[in-house]
């Protein structure tokens, strides 16, 4: 479970020295150290449960989650997440793996978001849609679709049967809000796919 240092004092109130008694169960596995003032107290977990617990608000999203939906083949290590803070770029290293945070716009921040929960976990996590999107946001832009083509499925690896699948619909109309070149260009392209598939 995650608790904060504000908890661990609280519930060493009796002990005279709440400092030492806090390092004490660090160093006995205990508890660990996720970043400054909290800690998770199971070594076992998920390192994926804890990514919104560290930098707040956040969502998993990028490379991390387009992994978890298949979109690309490779399994990915570093839980990628987004965050509304602008200008913010930041990376976490601890016990359960490494965490980066990287900004999207706030106008599209509440879009393509679940809550997931796992016993006494909670996350938020983009949609497929909403993670492609991040990803389009984040990368090299390009100038046409054929070059917008290349990207998804040349350098990202994008598995097109499950992209296919996506609701392109809702794609479509969140393309605007991230004011880039790869997103106008994957609203054009998307446009002519459903078209052609009616």
């Amino acid at each position: 479970m995650i608790v904060t240092s504000k908890e661990l004092y609280e519930k060493y109130k009796n002990f005279s020295n709440q400092k030492s008694k806090i390092q004490r169960e660090i160093e006995n596995g205990n508890l660990i150290r996720l970043n400054r003032g909290i800690y998770e107290d199971n070594k076992n977990v998920e390192g994926y449960l804890l990514s919104g617990a560290l930098e707040s608000p956040s969502y998993l999203s990028f490379e991390y989650a387009l992994s978890k939906y298949n979109l690309i083949p490779e399994r990915v290590k570093v839980y990628t997440s987004a965050t509304s803070l602008k200008k913010h770029n930041k990376t976490i290293q601890n016990y359960f793996g490494t965490y980066t945070y990287t900004d999207v716009p706030v106008n599209v921040w509440r879009l393509g978001i679940k809550i997931i929960k796992e016993g006494e976990y909670s996350y938020l996590m983009a949609t497929p849609e909403k993670a492609l999107c991040d990803v389009l946001y984040k990368k090299r832009q390009v100038t046409s679709i054929i070059q917008l083509k290349t990207l998804l499925f040349d350098d990202l690896r994008i598995d097109e049967e499950v992209f296919n699948n996506l609701d392109l619909k809702s794609i479509i109309e969140n393309c605007d809000l991230y004011k880039r070149k790869n997103l106008y260009f994957l609203k054009k392209y998307l446009i002519k796919e459903v078209k052609k598939n009616g």
